[in-house]
């Protein structure tokens, strides 16, 4: 009888604002995915989620299995110094069976914003009129769509998109912004990112939804942008987005243009209202949820303006 490759379950349960942190951290350590379970087939977004992953137990790389483990709870705690609230992780032994199905059961589809749904390629979903259905899988980059930043900014791309816009996606993860913004009518969207795992899972992520030729992902940052956008998005965490106000972050705004900013907490926007108005800008609106921000933010129409 051939013995059974037996698996480790990690999982974390924490608010879903940290959900992509922990999977981040997972990611490095466990080639076959990280799993955010929301705990229920509800389309809200529950309260709190356990994230997961598996790690092979290998009988002839024992070694390696150890370092891994300690690898991940190290990690585990220093993030804990930036997330008090996430607790110590739970190691599970399980053995080699069809655990993908099990976990595939526990993912539902998500619903952002007014008309934006997310499902895995693996669940059936009848999409109602006026919505947008994306097709995404979990990866291995950031973008579950779990974390207030990135509803904030769905919600405000369904408010601001026009059909024809350029839009450029700054830190694009997944690409989940970018494909909202091509599917609510934008010709053209630049989406960048300086990871190269990003950059392979949101180009997976736009020919799986067929806007492969409206939605371009390169490898590089704000100085690979050569030229101004209609819109731009920047969900990335708000000292990046002070450090590209002053590396020419206007520039990229077209005049009229808008900037949507997000990964802001709320003690940050006073801070980041500064360096993007100092450049010209102007904050025209603040959109809040749990303890973060998202500023919609103008650049004039003309220098006197």
């Amino acid at each position: 009888m051939t013995a059974q490759m037996e698996w480790l379950e990690v999982s974390v349960a924490v608010e879903p604002e940290a959900a992509e942190a922990v999977a981040e951290v997972f990611s490095r350590y466990a080639p076959q995915g990280v799993v955010v379970d929301l705990g229920t087939d509800d389309e809200t977004v529950a309260r709190h989620v356990i994230v997961k992953a598996y790690l092979a137990v290998d009988d002839a790389a024992q070694t390696r299995f150890a370092e891994r483990r300690q690898k991940v709870e190290e990690a585990l705690w220093h993030l804990h110094h930036i997330w008090p609230v996430i607790p110590e992780p739970t190691f599970t032994p399980i053995l080699d069976r069809d655990w993908t199905a099990g976990w595939k059961e526990s993912i539902p589809v998500l619903h952002l914003g007014r008309r934006v749904v997310i499902k895995p390629s693996w669940r059936e979903y009848v999409v109602q009129p006026d919505e947008l259905l994306l097709e995404m899988d979990p990866g291995l980059a950031f973008g579950t769509g779990l974390h207030p930043t990135t509803q904030l900014c769905v919600e405000a791309l369904e408010d601001l998109v026009q059909p024809g816009m350029r839009v450029l996606d700054l830190g694009t993860g997944t690409g989940v912004l970018a494909l909202v913004a091509a599917k609510l009518g934008a010709a053209d969207v630049l989406a960048i990112d300086n990871d190269v795992n990003a950059v392979a899972v949101a180009r997976r992520n736009a020919r799986a939804n067929a806007v492969a030729h409206q939605v371009r992902v390169l490898h590089g940052s704000l100085a690979e942008v050569g030229e101004p956008y209609d819109m731009v998005v920047a969900n990335i965490l708000a000292h990046v987005i002070v450090a590209m106000a002053a590396s020419g972050l206007d520039t990229r705004i077209r005049r009229g243009g808008t900037l949507v900013a997000s990964g802001i907490l709320a003690e940050q926007v006073d801070e980041v209202t500064a360096a993007l108005t100092a450049h010209g800008l102007s904050v025209v609106e603040r959109r809040q949820r749990d303890d973060w921000t998202a500023l919609v933010v103008r650049k004039p129409h003309s220098r006197s303006s």
